[in-house]
């Protein structure tokens, strides 16, 4: 845990860089980078990829934040300063996705770009943004784990920790969910280039993430992520359900139409 990497002191003024808000930097630039790579593969406009990104992170970063504001809104009822006190952590990840593909939708219909292949382009990017965005939620000290007997168990002291956790082995969540997006990743980049039809790697994203979620959700120890029934089914639980039966639907109507159609001729549609 770092949650500060260095101070800048200007003499009238210290500013401090916040790893937490380093790391997303880092992450959204490598995702920039993979979505330019991609999108030319694609034979699609890097430029034009390159600003639905930007305008997805910013979309993407208000609704995580707004998700976690409403898992927790009697605090921020009682505290509305600490609504924007973005640097100290408290983004609830799915409420970015939500967020992000609404206006991906908009974009990609406004712009009458291809949905399936623009999926396949974007969410390699995502993913690998995210994992960096782990990292910064392990340096901030939130997302954290239940307490643990294990080796690798991380000692937390952070305000965000609930005062009963801090101190004492903790699940490393973060580093959990963080290394198997870097696995998801590197799996997303292999099928984009042996994919069989548009759509394939947008799929298996929406398919594979629900599961790491859901599986490393069992280890949480952060309640105010908020719980859908109480100590059993958490709320990115219950939202991880939804997306992996939808994503599995679209998926098996993607694979009827691929086996009924050559690769040359496979719908790649505006919808």
């Amino acid at each position: 845990m770092h949650p500060v990497l260095f101070e800048l002191n200007l003499g009238f003024i210290t500013l401090p860089l916040h790893a937490y808000g380093f790391m997303i930097a880092i992450g959204f630039l490598l995702g920039i980078y993979t979505v330019r790579k991609l999108a030319r593969r694609a034979s699609v406009s890097p430029d034009l990829v390159s600003d639905l990104a930007f305008w997805l992170l910013m979309y993407g970063f208000i609704g995580a934040r707004v998700l976690f504001i409403i898992t927790r809104l009697d605090y921020f009822m009682a505290n509305p300063l600490d609504m924007f006190k973005v640097w100290e952590g408290g983004l609830v990840f799915f409420g970015g996705l939500i967020a992000a593909t609404a206006y991906a939708v908009y974009y990609i219909r406004k712009n009458k770009l291809a949905v399936w292949t623009m999926m396949d382009i974007l969410l390699p990017g995502v993913t690998i943004a995210h994992a960096f965005g782990r990292l910064g939620c392990l340096c901030a000290g939130c997302c954290y784990g239940r307490p643990t007997g294990e080796p690798w168990g991380i000692r937390l002291t952070s305000d965000l920790v609930d005062p009963q956790f801090r101190g004492i082995p903790l699940h490393p969540t973060q580093l959990y969910e963080s290394v198997s997006l870097f696995i998801l990743y590197a799996g997303l980049l292999y099928i984009f280039k042996h994919k069989r039809f548009d759509g394939q790697v947008g799929l298996t994203y929406f398919m594979l993430y629900p599961i790491i979620r859901s599986i490393i959700e069992i280890y949480r120890g952060d309640t105010v992520r908020g719980f859908v029934i109480e100590g059993i089914l958490s709320t990115s639980q219950f939202i991880s359900i939804l997306v992996f039966l939808a994503a599995l639907a679209v998926l098996m109507f993607r694979l009827k139409q691929a086996h009924a159609a050559p690769q040359k001729e496979f719908p790649n549609a505006i919808l």
